[in-house]
Order: C-alpha cells, then structure tokens, then sequence
C-alpha cells in the first residue's frame, strides 16, 4: 500500500469512527443560525437530524445558546426531542418553550415517555403537563404514575394491540387495518382470554407469513414472560437481555393486561444502570452530566471526596505508628507508595470485576467463593511477581537486600488481601443490602492502604532494625 492510499484508509477509519457523533461544522451552522436569527435556516439545518442528535447538540452548547436556539426553533419542537433529552436539562428545556409548544409535543408522546418526563417534576409542573392531554390519556398516565418508582408498571406503555385466543390471522389483520388509532411501534399481538389475561403473544412477521385462516394461538411465541406492575425495573430489564426478549405484557394485581414493556425501554433502563454503577463507582454521583453547573457538579462530589479523605487519614494513622521506623530508614518513605498505590490498583481490578458480575447476576450464591479464590491466587501470582521484580529493584537501588525482602514479602501480602477484598467487600455489602457500586469503593481503598502501610512498615521494623 502507497502512503498516499495509506493515509486515505486512515482518513476513511477516522469518519468511519466519526459517524455517530455531531458534525463540528453543522454544530457551528446551527449556532451561527441562531446567532443571526435566521429561523429557515436553522429549521433548513435541524430537519435532517434525528431527534436523538438534536437532544445530543441541545446538551452540548452553554445554557444560553441553548435557550436562543429554542425560541428560534419553538413551532419545529416535537416530543420525540423532549424523551431523547437528558434528565439535567429536560426542565430548563421546558421552561423556555411556549406552553402551546410544550402541549404539542407531550400530546406527540407515548404513554411511558410522559411518565418517564412527568416523574422529574414538581406537582405544579406535573399538572400543568397532565391538563394538556386528553382525558384518556391523563388516566392512563397518572395511574402509572400510581405505581412505584422503578416499576414495570412506570416503565410500560399503556397502549397495547391484543386480540382473543381463538382469533384467525385474516381477523387481527382486519382489526389492525380498521383501528383508528395504533401504538406507532409494536411488535407482537398480544392473546388474551375472556378475563383479559394475556395468554400468548403472537409476532407481527409470523401474521403477515401465515394464511388468512390460520388460528394465532397456534403461531404463539415459545418464549412468552409476563411482568407485574409492582416489578422492579431492573429485573424487567435483565429478563429481556437475558432471554432476548422484543415485548411483553404487563398485568396488575388481578393478572389483567394493562400494558407493555417494549425492549427500547428495557435496555434504556439497561444503559441507565450501567451508568449509575460506573459514575458510583468513581464517586461523582449517579446522576451527573456534561450539561450540570459548577455548583451541581461540587455537591456531588464533595461528599465521595470527603469519604476518601477518612481513608487516607486511616491509612496516614497507620504510618504514624512507625515514625521512628520510617526516621531511621529514609527508603521506606520512597517505597512506601509502590505498595499501597499497586494495592490499590489491583483492588480496583478486582473490584470492577465483581460489581459487574453481581449487576448481571452472574456472581451468586453458587460460585461466589470459586470466584474469591480465583481473585485470590490471581493477586498471589502477580504478587510474587511484582514481589521479585521490586526485591531487586530494591538491592540495585538502596543496596540493601533485606530491604528488597521486606517490599517483595509487603508486595505478596497486600495484593492477595486486594483480591480478597475487591471481591469479598462488594459480595458482602450486596448480602446486607448496600448497593456495591455505591460503598465497596472507600472500603477497598482503605483496606489495601491500611495493609499495605502495616505490612511494609512492620516487617521493616522486625526484619530491619
């Protein structure tokens, strides 16, 4: 390959990776749209753009571009933006749009995104939404509203296509061609019998391959799950990863049908989730965002901030035990980092590891102490490992070889207990009811200081003085 086609490919993987972001240039269009108040033109510019993109771009610019580009683009707003919108800004959104506007964009919506949309707000705010929508619409949405938070019964979408079990395939196409009104995406057609039970959901490409006259119960999914309304989110979602679900019904206390779990929303509680544990895990709180303000964005992190300032005071109480140890080996002051930071390190790893497991329930009962014992011996091997190559780092360095038995026998201890700990801590918090991404953090971190310092500092001041 010439240079020429080389540096061409390389141009073609560089777009190629672009693809799904926001293109500078029309970003910067749009911008200078509004800043000129040319309203064609940015309507000319924002038509094109998915109403995921446009929430994308609305998140992206300051605050006050934001609120110019609404004005300008008011008439053109629609609801599909308004459910795409992060949580952070989907009410200062709403604050600058006309109320004719913002009526017309939540009549757009279905069922489960004005719930998703109404479940931020304050009750003057909910009820100024709930007044725009019909009043077949408003009962569905304030039962949901009813229901938990982080329940099938918020997540679901009241709209539904059903038919009885002993209906043909030329009725359900019939009934779908006559209904005024259908849900703009759907599936399957949900069976139901007489008490409206859902008994069997049959997929729209199995109706439009079958003849006329074929019953629907006999082209019912095998896989076929139904969700309380009472069910946690989370569970709804997993059951749709785990079994590679599309749809399926929701029903309330007396097992009637009252609505449907499509698998867009399921895996969006998927992402969520995943978010969460992530943002926990690095202790800046589960809900922040690029868009938050300074002041949001420090009160979410001060309190981990503070959590970890504990820890190190702990761990610099330890070290405090054996100043006149420290005092009289000046190395053990360099080293002393190497031990605590690759504790940490490995803890981390360890750590990450089991969060993620425990999310997915892949980590139970069953197999936790194969995976603790696992994570174990992982920390003995590399500990021994680093263990020789820091023993000699310490020879070749401070001449001293005691001193590079002392880091490497220091080493060994503190990435076996980082194992132990980075998988036994998040397990044992999960047992007693503490979310592990939000806490096993601080824990693991103090423990491999704590170790780590103690181990070092001890054995210096047997083995050494």
């Amino acid at each position: 390959m010439t240079e020429a086609e080389d540096q061409i490919a390389t141009e073609d993987d560089r777009e190629e990776e672009d693809d799904y972001s926001l293109d500078r240039r029309a970003v910067a269009a749009v911008l200078y749209a509004v800043e000129v108040e040319d309203r064609d033109k940015l309507i000319e510019l924002m038509e094109p753009m998915h109403a995921a993109d446009i929430a994308d771009l609305l998140e992206q610019i300051n605050p006050y571009d934001r609120g110019r580009l609404l004005r300008l683009y008011d008439l053109e707003f629609d609801g599909e933006i308004l459910s795409e919108l992060d949580e952070s800004i989907r009410e200062e959104v709403m604050e600058v749009l006309r109320p004719e506007t913002l009526a017309e964009a939540v009549r757009d919506m279905e069922s489960d995104d004005v719930v998703d949309l109404l479940e931020d707000l304050d009750e003057t705010q909910q009820e100024a939404i709930l007044d725009v929508l019909e009043d077949a619409d408003r009962v569905a949405v304030e039962q949901a509203l009813s229901y938990p938070e982080f329940s099938a019964g918020r997540l679901m979408q009241r709209e539904t296509v059903m038919a009885p079990e002993h209906w043909t395939v030329g009725d359900a196409i019939d009934y779908m061609r006559n209904a005024e009104e259908l849900p703009e995406q759907f599936y399957h057609v949900i069976l139901i019998d007489p008490r409206m039970r859902p008994v069997a959901n049959v997929s729209l490409g199995k109706i439009m391959g079958a003849p006329r006259t074929s019953p629907l119960k006999n082209l019912a999914e095998e896989m076929f799950r139904v969700f309380r309304v009472t069910q946690d989110e989370g569970d709804v979602a997993y059951a749709f990863n785990q079994y590679h679900l599309i749809s399926a019904p929701v029903v309330d206390e007396d097992e009637r049908l009252v609505g449907v779990i499509t698998i867009d929303d399921a895996m969006a509680v998927l992402d969520e989730e995943h978010e969460e544990d992530i943002l926990r895990l690095a202790g800046v709180g589960e809900e922040s965002s690029l868009s938050d303000r300074v002041i949001e964005t420090t009160r979410q992190r001060l309190p981990w901030l503070a959590v970890n300032l504990v820890t190190a005071i702990l761990a610099s109480l330890v070290i405090a035990q054996f100043e006149a140890t420290i005092a009289q080996f000046v190395a053990l002051a360099v080293l002393m980092p190497i031990v605590a930071s690759m504790g940490g390190n490995a803890g981390t790893q360890s750590l990450t590891v089991a969060v993620r497991a425990i999310a997915t329930k892949d980590l139970t009962g069953a197999n936790v102490w194969r995976v603790i014992r696992r994570e174990v011996l992982v920390g003995l091997v590399n500990g021994v490992v680093f263990a020789v190559v820091m023993g000699i780092v310490g020879v070749i360095w401070f001449g001293s070889p005691m001193l590079g038995v002392v880091i490497a026998v220091a080493m060994v201890i503190n990435l076996v207990v980082a194992g132990l700990a980075g998988t036994g801590i998040p397990v044992l918090l999960e047992k007693i009811g503490v979310d592990p991404a939000l806490a096993s953090g601080a824990f693991v971190t103090t423990v491999t200081d704590v170790v780590g310092f103690f181990a070092f500092l001890a054995l210096a001041g047997a083995v050494l003085l």
